[in-house]
C-alpha cells in the first residue's frame, strides 16, 4: 500500500492539512458532563477541523476474546478504541511502558527493571495498533503519535507501506544518553523515533538530548543546525512545542466553580485560614514526599503560620497495580500522619491528604482560592497543574505558584517562585514568601505568567506542531543550504 499525503483543508494559520489521525495510549471519549482537560483540549479541537480520526486503547484491560476495534462518530470526529487481551496489557502498559519507559526517562534508575518479555510485548502492542489502524487510514492522512506506550508504530505502520507523513510527540521528558543507555535496546527505540517525519519535544533541553544521543548513537547522521536529522535516506524535523491549556476556558471554569457547592463547602471549612494547594497524579516523580518534608520544614521555621494556614494535597489514584506506586501511597499516608501528629490542634489540620478525583470544573475552583499551589515535581515533561493554576486565579487577587526548576513549565514561566524540589529549605521559604507578598507583586507575577500562556495556549500548541508536520522536509538529496530554511 503506497500512502501519498495530498493536502486539501487548512489549519488555523492558513497551512494545508489533510485530514489528521491521532493516536494515543488511550482514547479520550467525551462525556456529556464535564470539559476535556489537558490533551484531549487540542486533539479534539484539530480533529474537528479536519474531520478526523482519534485511535487508540478503549481503556478496559479485560478484552472478550475476538474483539477488536469499535468506532463511534462524535461531532464529525470518529474514534476508534482497541480492545487489548489482559495479558498483553498488563505486560505492555505495566510492565515496560510503566516499569522501564516512564521511570528511565524520568531520570528514576532505583525504579527502572527491564524484561526481554515486556519488551516483546511492547512491540507486540504496537503491531497490534497497527495492524487495526491500517484498514481506518487513507492515503492522505497526517498522522500524529502521542507519547512513550506508542514510539514504535511509525515503523510498524512503515513496514505496512504507509507513506504518510507520520508525526511524535512526546509529553514526557527525554533522558540524557547516559541515562538512555541503561536501557538494552535503547539503539532500536532510536531507530524507532527516528521513522517519524517529525519528532516533538516540550522543552529544548529534552530536544538536545535527544539529538545527543542520535549523535552518540549513529556515526553517520547528520544533524543540520536547526535540528532536522539526516538519517538512513531520510529527513527528520525536531522541534520544541511546549504543551499549553486553554486559558479562556479555564478562567471561566473556574470562575463558575467558586461558587458550587464543593467549592463553598471547602472555603468554610478554611474557617479564613490561607490556602496552600497541590494537585498531582499519585506518583514518584511528582515529590510529593519531599513536598511534605518541605511544609513540615515550612511549619517548623515560620511558627506564625501554625493553625493560619491549610495544605489541601489532591492525589488522584493511579497505576495502582504497579508496585511502586502503593509504595509511595503508604509513605504519603505516614508523612501526611506524621505532621498532622505534630502539629494538629482540636480545631486545625495541617495537611488534608486526599486521593480521590474531583471533576475538572471542582479542581479548577479549588486552585482559585488557593494563596499559594505547590506544583515541585522532581522531574516532568511539563506539567498543566501549574499552568492550569494561573489560568484559573482573580487577576485582581491572584495567588503564587511555587514551581519546580525540573518542571517543563519552568522554561516559559519564568515569574513564578523557581524552587529546587530536592530543597526543603528552599520550598518552606518560598512558602512564607507566597503567603507574605503584597498584592502589588502577586499581579505583576500574574500578569506576567497569563500573558505567556496565553501567547502559547493548547490551540497555539497544536497548530505549529500539525503546521510543521504538514510542511515537507527537504530530503538528503537537496542541498544542504536548503535545510537551513526549514
Amino acid at each position: 500500500m503506497s500512502h501519498v499525503a495530498r493536502r486539501d483543508d487548512t489549519l488555523n494559520g492558513g497551512a494545508p492539512v489533510a485530514r489528521l489521525v491521532t493516536v494515543s495510549n488511550r482514547v479520550a471519549l467525551p462525556k456529556p458532563a464535564g470539559a476535556p482537560g489537558g490533551l484531549a483540549v487540542g486533539v479534539l479541537a484539530a480533529l474537528r477541523a479536519s474531520g478526523g480520526l482519534w485511535f487508540g486503547w478503549n481503556g478496559e484491560p479485560d478484552a472478550p476474546e475476538g474483539v477488536r476495534t469499535e468506532t463511534i462518530t462524535r461531532d464529525g470526529i470518529t474514534f476508534a478504541t482497541l480492545a487489548v487481551p489482559a495479558n498483553l496489557f498488563e505486560r505492555c502498559y505495566a510492565g515496560f511502558a510503566n516499569g522501564t519507559l516512564w521511570p528511565l526517562f524520568h531520570y528514576f534508575l532505583d525504579g527502572f527493571r527491564y524484561r526481554s518479555d515486556e519488551y516483546a510485548a511492547y512491540h507486540e502492542m504496537n503491531e497490534l495498533f497497527a495492524r487495526e489502524l491500517l484498514p481506518l487510514l487513507r492515503p492522505d492522512d497526517l498522522i500524529w503519535v502521542h507519547d512513550y506506550h506508542v514510539i514504535p508504530l511509525a515503523q510498524k505502520l512503515r513496514e505496512r507501506g504507509v507513506r504518510s507523513r507520520l508525526g511524535f510527540f512526546l509529553h514526557i521528558p527525554f533522558p540524557d544518553y547516559e541515562i538512555l543507555r541503561a536501557l538494552p535496546p535503547h539503539a532500536e527505540l532510536m531507530r524507532a523515533l527516528l521513522t517519524y517525519d517529525v519528532v516533538g519535544f516540550q522543552t529544548e533541553p529534552d530536544r538536545h538530548a535527544f539529538l545527543g544521543a542520535v549523535e552518540m548513537l549513529f556515526d553517520r547522521a547528520k544533524i543540520a543546525p536547526n535540528g532536522i536529522v539526516l538519517f538512513e535516506g531520510r529527513a527528520v524535523a525536531t522541534g520544541v512545542y511546549p504543551i499549553g491549556v486553554d486559558v479562556e476556558a479555564i478562567s471561566r471554569s473556574a470562575s463558575k466553580a467558586w461558587e458550587s457547592a464543593s467549592v463553598q463547602r471547602m472555603r468554610q471549612g478554611l474557617l479564613g485560614r490561607k490556602l496552600i494547594v497541590g494537585v498531582d497524579r499519585l506518583d514518584y516523580s511528582k515529590g510529593l514526599l519531599e513536598r511534605f518534608d518541605a511544609y513540615r520544614d515550612f511549619l517548623e521555621r515560620y511558627p506564625q503560620h501554625l493553625g493560619n494556614v491549610t495544605y489541601l494535597q489532591i492525589a488522584p489514584l493511579g497505576r495502582q497495580n504497579v508496585q511502586a506506586y502503593t509504595r509511595i501511597r503508604q509513605s504519603l499516608e505516614q508523612s501526611a500522619g506524621a505532621t498532622n501528629g505534630r502539629f494538629a490542634t482540636v480545631d486545625w489540620t495541617p495537611i488534608r491528604y486526599l486521593n480521590r478525583n474531583f471533576p475538572h470544573g471542582t479542581l479548577m475552583g479549588f486552585l482559585r482560592a488557593a494563596h499559594a499551589c505547590l506544583v515541585t515535581p522532581v522531574r516532568d515533561g511539563m506539567n498543566l497543574v501549574a499552568k492550569e493554576f494561573v489560568a484559573a486565579q482573580d487577576p485582581e487577587d491572584p495567588g503564587v505558584l511555587i514551581l519546580s526548576d525540573r518542571a517543563g513549565a519552568c522554561y516559559e514561566m519564568t515569574d513564578a517562585l523557581l524552587v529546587n524540589p530536592y530543597d526543603a529549605g528552599a520550598i518552606a521559604d518560598a512558602l512564607h514568601r507566597a503567603l507574605s507578598m503584597s498584592l502589588e507583586e502577586r499581579r505583576a507575577r500574574h500578569e506576567k505568567l497569563i500573558a505567556k500562556l496565553r501567547a502559547n495556549d493548547i490551540h497555539r500548541w497544536r497548530t505549529r506542531f500539525l503546521e510543521a508536520l504538514s510542511r515537507p522536509v527537504p530530503r538528503p538529496a537537496e542541498r544542504r543550504a536548503d535545510l537551513s530554511v526549514i
